[in-house]
This record gives structure tokens, sequence and C-alpha cells, in this order.
């Protein structure tokens, strides 16, 4: 339990956490979006999420849910936040 209060570890639970909602909003998605008249996940909303720390979980929630990739602003953009998020992350590593 103490690892979990560290900044390490509170970091790895906001990730987890955030990449998961990231996943499981592009699975939602995808399947109110075969449900005519249903209400959808707005893409703003779904970049948020990846902005937010989730694009490693949009991006593979994208391509296994088949959800959104005919969008060229998601089938670059998302991998291209990943790309920038692991670069951060690698740089305050080791910094």
């Amino acid at each position: 339990m103490e690892l979990l209060l560290t900044p390490c570890g509170l970091l790895t639970v906001y990730l987890t956490a955030v990449n998961l909602a990231a996943f499981f909003a592009m699975g939602w998605d995808k399947r109110r979006a075969k449900q005519p008249g249903r209400r959808r996940i707005p893409e703003k909303r779904l970049f948020l999420l990846a902005l937010l720390g989730g694009a490693l979980g949009g991006t593979a929630g994208m391509f296994l849910f088949h959800h959104k990739t005919r969008h060229w602003y998601f089938r670059w953009g998302f991998p291209v936040i990943l790309v920038l998020e692991a670069a951060l992350g690698l740089w305050l590593e080791w910094r």
C-alpha cells in the first residue's frame, strides 16, 4: 500500500485508469455506432482522454475495435500523441 502513495505509484494508478477509460470508451462508442439513434461519445472527448495520458489505451481500442480507423486525424493523431507522451515520460525519467 505504501508503494501506491509514492509519486510514481500515483502516476501509475492514474495512467492505468485513464488508459483503461480510453480503451473502453472506444469500445463503447463503437458499440453505440452500430445502434442507430443512440448517443455517442463526442470525438473531442475521445481526444481529451488521449491527451490526458490515455493515448496507448485509445490507440489499442481504436485498432482492436476497428473504430475511427477511417478518420485520418484518429489514425495518425492517437499514435502521434502516444509517441509524444512516451517521449515526455522518457525525458522526465532521464532528467
